[in-house]
Order: structure tokens, then sequence, then C-alpha cells
């Protein structure tokens, strides 16, 4: 596993990915299963993987954080960053510091707590989760009313945030008065459009972000990665034609849910088998499972 601090350049290298975390019948981490998703993506020049909303970290056991960080670390390249998930409690976040001290990953990102949470608080726990592990966090942006651009800033500037996935959902990505706002004020080399392949052309053209996160390059990560560098090289037209092959997955992840979709099409696309989708989640219908299966095989054709 790669070690380095993060920097905008490494952010611009890889498209980063957001795997699922595949698990075995009784609902234990599959160490197997979860290094095949990883050599998939390796294989498809993938190196830097993030796991949060899509591994649900949000409801994993304080029991298991331990020993699923070892497994990530354990199964990745050496030339392969690796970032966890903390949180989204409080509580929880305080006590998965602990655990974190005792590995060497370069980051970890926070998950967002909508409910019972304010702006101001949030800064503050941000602050504090982040003297306790040590080092800088990423700072994830999903939902308004989350943390302003005026919160990002201060906590960029004071060294707490390495960098911020940004991931508000926008019928019309171009306007986005949050992410303007954003990019006016904390560099967007520190900022990654987080929302996969169907925004990012938006986002990196228009905004200046630095690079984009996707789920969907677990099933075709070379695919994603020359997505990446056409947009690098201002090359459009071939980063449209692209991003419209990612289309129909995305479509059912928006449809039906963006972790159940992935979890299950990295299963039926012969990639992984991810197992049964950890609680409070449930797994999709089976004829949600053949349309997904039949735009993840699809796509798998086109990496």
């Amino acid at each position: 596993m790669n070690t380095n601090a993060i920097t905008p350049g490494m952010l611009a290298s890889s498209v980063i990915a957001v795997p699922p975390l595949a698990r075995d019948t009784e609902l234990k981490i599959c160490d197997k299963e979860n290094a095949k998703i990883i050599r998939h993506l390796e294989d498809g020049g993938i190196r830097t993987l993030l796991y949060g909303g899509n591994a649900v970290f949000y409801h994993i056991a304080l029991a298991e954080y331990a020993d699923t960080l070892a497994m990530l670390r354990d199964n990745a390249g050496a030339e392969t960053t690796v970032i966890p998930s903390i949180g989204p409690a409080f509580g929880m976040s305080m006590d998965q510091a602990a655990v974190l001290r005792d590995f060497d990953f370069p980051t970890v990102m926070v998950l967002p707590a909508r409910d019972i949470a304010t702006p101001e608080g949030v800064a503050t726990g941000i602050r504090k989760f982040a003297e306790a592990y040590g080092q800088p966090i990423v700072l994830y942006i999903k939902f308004e009313g989350y943390l302003e651009p005026s919160h990002a800033r201060a906590l960029m500037d004071d060294g707490v945030v390495n960098w911020i996935k940004y991931a508000i959902v926008r019928d019309d990505p171009a306007q986005d008065d949050y992410l303007r706002q954003l990019v006016d004020c904390v560099d967007p080399q520190r900022i990654v459009s987080g929302i996969g392949e169907q925004p990012a052309i938006v986002h990196l053209r228009d905004f200046g972000v630095q690079g984009f996160t996707s789920g969907c390059v677990c099933v075709a990560p070379s695919l994603s990665m020359k997505m990446l560098a056409a947009l690098k090289a201002d090359d459009y037209e071939t980063a449209e034609t692209i991003r419209q092959t990612f289309e129909p997955l995305e479509n059912l992840r928006n449809a039906i849910n963006p972790i159940r979709v992935l979890h299950t099409a990295v299963a039926e696309a012969g990639i992984a088998d991810t197992g049964p989708i950890l609680p409070l989640l449930n797994d999709v219908s089976e004829n949600e499972r053949a349309n997904i299966a039949d735009a993840a095989k699809t796509l798998l054709v086109h990496n």
C-alpha cells in the first residue's frame, strides 16, 4: 500500500474508485473476494481506492473495523493508495481514531451526518476528530446544510482537511452556486468531483476541480481512466462518448439505489462475489438484478 501524503498530482493521476465491500453469507468481510475487486481495479490502472458509502462504512461494526483496515492494507498493491472512512456518528468516529492510529493510511474520509447535526457542530467535530487522528482528513460534502463553503475554507486553511469530495447532486451540474462558492474560496486542485462520470465533464471543465470519484469504475476501470485522460487533455468529445457508455448503469443506480446497484453490478459482471449487502440496506429484487446484470455486462465489454 502506498502511504505517501496525498497531493493534487495524485488526485489528478487516477480516477478515485469507491468500491463495494464484499461479505460472505454470514456478513463477514471476505478477504478473497475483496482482493478480486482490488486486482480488477489495479489492472485497469486505478491507484486510489476510497472505501465509503458504497462499502457501507456507515454501518460497519467497531469490532470489525481493525480487521477490515488490515484486509484493505494487505491486499492493496505497493502503488495503490487506500482511504477508509469513519463516522458518521461523532462518538463512533472518535473510537475509530484510536484504531486508525495503528495503521499507515495517508488520510481518512469523514462520512457526512445529515440528522442531529449543525454546520458549526460538524466543523467542530471534524476538528476534534482530526486532532485525535493526528493528520488531515478528506471532507465529504454530500448535501446542502452540512457545511458552508466558509467552513470548508477554514478547515482547509487550518490544515484539518487534505482534500474535498464534492457530491451534491444537481439537476443541471452546470448550475451550482455552492460549488462555485467553494472553488472561489478553496483551491480547486484540492477538490474532486464525487458523483461518478456523469457530472465529471462539467465539474472539471467549468469549475476546474482536480479529478473525480466513481463507483462504476469498479466494472470498467480502464474505460474510466480513459475518460480522465481525455478530460486532462481537453478532449471533451471523447470524454462525452465515454460518459454516455457509463450512463445506462448509472441510470439504474439513480432509479433504484446507488449503493445497492453497484454492489450487485460488480457481482453480476463476474468481477467478484460481493455477497449479501450489509443491513440497514437490502438486496435488489430479481427483476432489478436482471436489468443490472445486463447493464454491467455491457459496460464490462467496453472496458
